[in-house]
């Protein structure tokens, strides 16, 4: 399968199949750059705010998911769930949606805009997971510290920090390096473009932050 990071919480998922997702396509206007045109089978979307759902700029004819589902999509499992999106349980943002896809035998979870803290019933919902993606730059998420906690009882094999600022971005959020300082730098891999490519030998047990740098 390949994970295409396109900005923000976005990623194009596509199976070896051919079936494809974007989650969570995301405005200019908002975010502070240009969300690249891409098409899907599939549209997720984890809570409707327009750096979250911008589903019109996504091509193609995708069914689109927005609410509580489990479902098989060509072969794809995608199963969504509740949660909040701020440590009140949703009283100052509402909720969000996590949502868990198993693509090439491979367990891939997007927490959206998770703003609660982590619990050991939501640990156990979401297990198993062998990559996580995670939004890192606090303020209208989890900060940088409690995405390492979220991480320290995943325990995945890869990860992929979202939802951080960049030169570009125009949120109030910290920059990704917040959380990277949180490990080892020889679990940190910067990877040269937007995309990586995995089968079920990359899964080595061992957490691996895996750093991509948008289109």
């Amino acid at each position: 399968m390949i994970i295409e990071y396109l900005g923000h919480s976005c990623f194009k998922l596509t199976e070896s199949t051919g079936t494809s997702i974007v989650c969570d396509p995301y405005s200019e206007e908002i975010v502070g750059y240009e969300m690249p045109k891409v098409e899907a089978d599939v549209v997720t979307v984890s809570h409707h705010h327009s750096d979250h759902d911008l589903i019109e700029n996504v091509g193609g004819k995708p069914v689109v998911i927005d609410k509580e589902n489990n479902c098989d999509f060509d072969g794809v499992e995608i199963n969504s769930i509740k949660s909040f999106h701020d440590a009140s349980r949703g009283k100052k943002r509402g909720e969000n949606l996590i949502f868990k896809f198993r693509m090439d035998g491979i367990d891939i979870c997007h927490l959206g805009d998770l703003g609660e803290k982590c619990s050991s019933d939501l640990i156990e919902t979401l297990l198993p997971v062998n990559v996580l993606l995670i939004p890192v730059g606090g303020t209208y998420t989890i900060d940088a510290e409690m995405a390492k906690e979220y991480v320290d009882r995943i325990m995945p094999d890869i990860v992929i920090p979202m939802h951080y600022r960049t030169k570009d971005c125009k949120l109030d959020i910290d920059k990704v390096d917040e959380f990277l300082n949180l490990f080892d730098e020889d679990a940190i891999e910067e990877a040269e473009g937007n995309s990586i490519e995995l089968s079920r030998t990359d899964l080595s047990g061992e957490t691996k932050i895996v750093v991509l740098r948008r289109s």
